[in-house]
């Protein structure tokens, strides 16, 4: 694929940058971009930037205070990375819109208000131009803004990242002799630990919430703190060292053109999510060599370039590639996608940084086919070489409060299976419908069980395993689920207990394209193959009845027409057990010789599975006694792995 013709971006660079043909130039030279096509959109004063589209819950003056704190952001980066040389335009621009709405074009900030995470983008931004800015603002200016921000003193968060909104908003007071608290500082810091849960993975408050919010958020900001303070106390030493984890495993998220796994909210964000891979050179506490961390991030921001992002206005729009509101949350406006500002993080780097004069280097997903376990999260990430192609199977997020809260689902959380190039159906009839990635008991009159509080059992090698309860009219059926995954395969296997004569419905990933993917059937089977070649398939492998291909119009991010292969059957009650074999691929897939070529024995609750090439896994089911193996696997050249109870 290629640049848009209406963003000019300099020669590719393929000396030094030999995959993605991307240096700082070509970074400069978006950022640019971004920050002129919004020029427009700017009102008087300059103080909000209001771009058009749906505005947030939060209002348009909100959302024009986002508008502003966001793009800023950027500006700073790039002002910062220059050195304060050949931008006085951005420097003018945010310095009129500083003093604007500090004076009273901005709302105050209020508890839990949107003006919080506002404020922690603009303290950021003046602390990393602050020689070019900050400190070249009148006096009363400067009072204005210390006054502004310092009405997040005393104020009450979520409890959640926003925590450190708080953190990062009092600790740049602090350095500018404004208004703070520094036991509201360090109570942000000390709130954040028991929700770090080991191998660099933080939960998003308390519950299990896993997704891009760990890295763009719960590594970013305590890290940036320590940028803003003399002492950190020893905290730098171990948030270095949990970003280091952390990255060791979220480099495998990306698939091999650049996409990132399609999981969680906020994702109209796009390239924020390369922010962590910025901050782990930025403070030298990363696993990826320079050339790893620039391929990556490069390949992720050429992926949505190449696809459109920013569209023909220069914009980032609420959406994904093109605009697509379901994406996105009611908290969501206009000006919300500039988060991707974190992604151009790097900038701050200079442009003799190893990171950026290094050439681009290949990461473990270019060179082998990987499965990785991810305990902490409860996730199994599945990649293959030939397609490019990375599998999340979810055993562990489900973004609910701890019980006794109550529990909803969320198509970006209650998914069996996400994907860097499928998404799930979110418009509001598709979710109702709820097809694609979940397991589901059907009401008489059709409505499908959710999956709300996933009860996480096991994770490890290449198995993953959890419960939930699905809750049918009035009765309520225990649904186990075990997935085992294999280059594009993921042998998933359910225990389904309960009352007969409700149809158990399993359906496999949505894959979406602008005009309708081929849909085709068989016997046990069905799957669904967009034009460019991506095919979903579920074959049925024990248990189910038949299958089918179920479509939707404008319910997918990645394109107007999606389709979903399912299987299904009438529970005989009691528990019965049902194994699918669910396969998202862009090689040619014959659902038939993998119906043949797979062996399945189920007796009781111990189900054997032996793969086309004679590898064999045998998984026990619902209660198993201490110390008995729940998984076990056998491969064809190496020892058995066994996961025990």
């Amino acid at each position: 694929m290629s640049t848009p013709p209406y963003l000019y971006l300099p020669p590719l660079d393929r000396a030094r940058s030999t995959r993605t043909g991307w240096g700082r130039l070509h970074w400069e030279a978006l950022a640019d971009h971004l920050l002129d096509s919004v020029a427009p959109y700017a009102t008087d004063d300059a103080a909000q930037y209001r771009m058009p589209g749906r505005n947030s819950r939060s209002g348009v003056v909100s959302d024009g205070l986002e508008g502003f704190a966001r793009t800023f952001l950027l500006a700073a980066f790039r002002i910062a990375g220059a050195n304060g040389e050949g931008v006085d335009d951005l420097i003018e621009r945010y310095s009129r819109g500083l003093a604007a709405g500090a004076a009273g074009s901005w709302p105050s900030i209020v508890d839990r208000s949107q003006q919080m995470v506002e404020a922690a983008a603009i303290a950021i931004a003046l602390h990393e131009s602050r020689p070019w800015l900050f400190e070249r603002l009148d006096v009363s200016t400067q009072d204005s803004v210390r006054s502004w921000l310092g009405g997040f003193v005393g104020k009450r968060t979520w409890d959640n990242n926003w925590i450190l909104f708080q953190v990062v908003t009092e600790q740049f007071l602090a350095s500018v002799d404004g208004p703070h608290d520094p036991a509201e500082i360090e109570r942000g810091l000390d709130t954040i630990e028991p929700w770090y849960r080991g191998d660099g993975w933080y939960s998003d408050g308390a519950g299990a919430n896993y997704d891009y919010y760990i890295g763009w958020a719960m590594h970013l900001y305590p890290l940036l703190w320590t940028r803003m303070v003399a002492d950190d106390g020893g905290r730098g030493a171990v948030y270095r060292q949990r970003l280091r984890e952390f990255l060791a495993q979220y480099q495998y998220f990306f698939g091999a053109d650049g996409a990132p796994v399609h999981q969680g909210r906020s994702l109209t964000y796009r390239f924020a999510s390369v922010a962590p891979l910025w901050l782990g050179a930025l403070f030298d506490a990363s696993p990826l060599s320079p050339g790893q961390t620039r391929r990556l991030a490069s390949d992720v921001v050429r992926h949505f370039v190449e696809r459109g992002v920013p569209d023909e206005r220069g914009l980032l729009t609420l959406g994904w590639y093109d605009t697509h509101l379901p994406t996105t949350q009611e908290y969501s406006g206009p000006g919300s996608p500039y988060w991707a500002s974190k992604g151009f993080l790097g900038l701050l780097l200079p442009p003799d940084a190893p990171v950026w004069t290094d050439p681009e280097a290949s990461v473990p997903n270019d060179r082998d086919d990987t499965v990785m376990a991810l305990p902490r999260p409860g996730f199994v990430l599945s990649s293959t070489v030939h397609d490019g192609v990375v599998r999340l199977l979810n055993h562990g997020s489900d973004h609910n409060l701890p019980a006794p809260a109550p529990a909803r689902d969320d198509p970006h959380y209650a998914k069996l299976a996400y994907a860097t190039h499928a998404a799930p159906d979110t418009a509001p009839a598709a979710w109702n419908r709820d097809v694609d990635g979940h397991i589901a008991v059907l009401s008489a009159a059709g409505t499908p069980s959710r999956r709300t509080r996933i009860e996480r059992i096991a994770v490890a090698d290449r198995y993953a395993s959890s419960w939930h309860t699905a809750t049918v009219d009035d009765s309520a059926y225990r649904i186990e689920t075990a997935s085992v995954a294999r280059g594009p395969w993921e042998v998933r296997i359910h225990l389904v207990s309960g009352a007969p004569g409700r149809t158990v419905r399993d359906g496999g990933y949505a894959v979406a394209a602008a005009t309708a993917p081929t849909v085709t059937t068989g016997t046990g089977w069905a799957a669904a193959t967009t034009p460019d070649g991506l095919t979903a398939a579920m074959i049925g492998l024990s248990g189910w009845a038949n299958a089918a291909t179920h479509t939707e119009a404008e319910a997918n991010a990645f394109g107007p027409r999606s389709a979903t292969p399912y299987v299904r059957a009438v529970h005989p009650g009691g528990d019965a057990v049902y194994v699918s074999l669910v396969v998202l691929s862009a090689d040619a897939v014959h659902p038939d010789a993998l119906a043949r070529g797979f062996a399945v024995s189920v007796a009781d609750r111990t189900v054997a599975i032996r793969y086309p090439d004679g590898e064999l896994v045998r998984l026990r089911l619902g209660d198993v006694p201490a110390g008995a193996a729940r998984y076990h696997r056998v491969p064809i050249d190496g020892p058995p792995v066994a996961v025990l109870a």
